[in-house]
């Protein structure tokens, strides 16, 4: 349960927005490190676009490998924003202050690492400039609008748009209270940026009612996004492995599962490098792994129903791979790895409430668990492709080249490459609402426990 902690005002504004007003002494040599690995992965990316995709080890029968297994996990990892952050305002809890941030980012940043995948897979990603702007629609030369596939970017910009927006609204009475501490070009991009804000009643009374609306407006959004994503396989049903009628509760229960262990991942290392013990404190920790523990149980269901629909169905060809998946190598080494990293290291360790205060050990696991989502998405997509050998000289077994795991290890480092420069110019904790706690909040008599709630006097 959350304690309550009393905090100076002026100790809050020092503490939170340390990025913005004095810069810490590792970010700078951080951010250039980081910057180095980006702009070697962009340069990979550009050489692979230039030679094609014969550098990588796509080949048939395995046409979707690494990018497209990757893709899936960063749109995966998005989906903890908005669950987080509008499930948590919607329900008023007290303990998502120092998260919903975090999530909301960490949202728009996945989703915007999420959509080089698709592009750089295609192969030409230039093509993306005619599925815009048809050159000659009188000659019947126009893209297939009737794809399936079209779903995605469609479904994708309109929850990276979403997001956003959600991000900008809760940004506003932080961006105000910037501009009054800045000068020069920074109070000039905070003004601009602030829209006017003054803290007035109607202002705040504006912000609220339009976060609680997005967030209520951005749920069945988050659900249709994965939902789509996982129908790109079920529209194949030439491939073992693909067609579950359960895949969009699976993809999305599996992607909450990721999203908010990458928050937790966040959330520790926000803790360690700005010294946030007083903010982000161990109490935050146990709820996330409480509501984590819910999250991955029902995933585990999940998991384990699209086995047994395979056995039930007595489908050869899903039996096959269900057997190649659980009981031949390389692929069976990477089930076990899949299970434990997923569910039964981490799960059992979150049963205590030690594990769960321990910021180490919460770090570790949320890191465990990412690692069993990605091989979770892998093994959905390479084996049933793998499978596809109807002749001979197609018996090829899919190894990742080094281009795509350059890849690979670049989208994590373009992902913490944008967090660190938008903590140098926006608080990554909401600095209005860990005041709106000191101001509203008073300890309430619960059975023989006390807990913080919000206390606002009637209109």
């Amino acid at each position: 349960m959350q304690q309550r902690r009393e905090l100076d005002q002026s100790y809050t504004n020092r503490k939170l927005l340390n990025g913005q007003l004095d810069t810490p002494k590792w970010w700078a040599p951080t951010v250039a490190g980081l910057g180095i690995l980006v702009v070697i992965g962009l340069l990979v990316i550009m050489t692979m676009i230039n030679k094609g995709l014969g550098v990588t080890g796509l080949g048939r029968p395995v046409f979707w490998g690494l990018f497209i297994t990757t893709f899936v996990f960063w749109v995966g990892i998005s989906h903890a924003g908005i669950m987080i952050s509008a499930i948590l305002r919607l329900t008023q809890a007290e303990w998502r202050r120092p998260v919903t941030r975090a999530a909301e980012l960490l949202t728009v940043f996945s989703l915007l690492t999420a959509l080089v995948f698709p592009l750089i897979h295609a192969g030409r990603p230039w093509r993306i400039a005619y599925w815009i702007t048809p050159y000659d629609i009188s000659r019947g030369i126009y893209p297939n609008i009737r794809s399936p596939l079209i779903m995605d970017p469609v479904a994708i910009s309109t929850y990276l748009t979403g997001s956003t927006l959600f991000l900008y609204i809760a940004l506003l009475p932080d961006l105000g209270n910037l501009r009054d501490r800045t000068t020069g070009w920074q109070n000039a991009m905070y003004t601009v940026l602030s829209l006017g804000w003054r803290g007035n009643p109607r202002q705040w009374k504006m912000q609220t009612v339009g976060g609680i609306l997005l967030s209520a407006l951005m749920l069945p959004i988050f659900v249709s996004v994965h939902s789509i994503v996982s129908w790109d396989f079920a529209i194949a049903p030439a491939v073992e492995g693909w067609h579950s009628t359960i895949f969009a509760p699976y993809f999305v229960i599996g992607a909450v599962h990721s999203g908010v262990s990458a928050v937790v991942t966040m959330m520790a290392l926000m803790r360690w490098l700005w010294k946030w013990d007083d903010f982000i404190r161990p109490e935050h920790f146990d709820a996330l792994a409480r509501l984590l523990i819910v999250v991955a149980t029902g995933w585990l269901a999940f998991t384990f129903l699209e086995l047994i629909f395979a056995v039930y169905g007595q489908d050869a060809p899903e039996l096959a791979l269900r057997e190649m998946q659980m009981f031949q190598w390389p692929w069976n080494l990477l089930f076990i790895i899949f299970l434990l990293t997923g569910y039964f290291i981490p799960v059992p360790m979150w049963l205590f409430k030690r594990v769960r205060t321990n910021i180490a050990l919460m770090f570790w696991t949320s890191i465990l668990v990412n690692v069993g989502m990605w091989l979770e998405r892998f093994l959905i997509i390479v084996p049933g492709l793998a499978r596809r050998t109807p002749f001979v000289y197609t018996w090829e077994a899919y190894r990742p080249s080094a281009v795509e795991w350059t890849i690979f290890i670049w989208s994590f480092c373009w992902v913490t490459f944008l967090m660190l420069l938008f903590s140098r110019f926006f608080p990554l904790v909401p600095l209005f609402e860990q005041k709106e706690s000191q101001v509203f909040t008073e300890d309430v008599t619960i059975g023989r426990a006390k807990v913080p709630a919000i206390v606002r006097e009637a209109d």
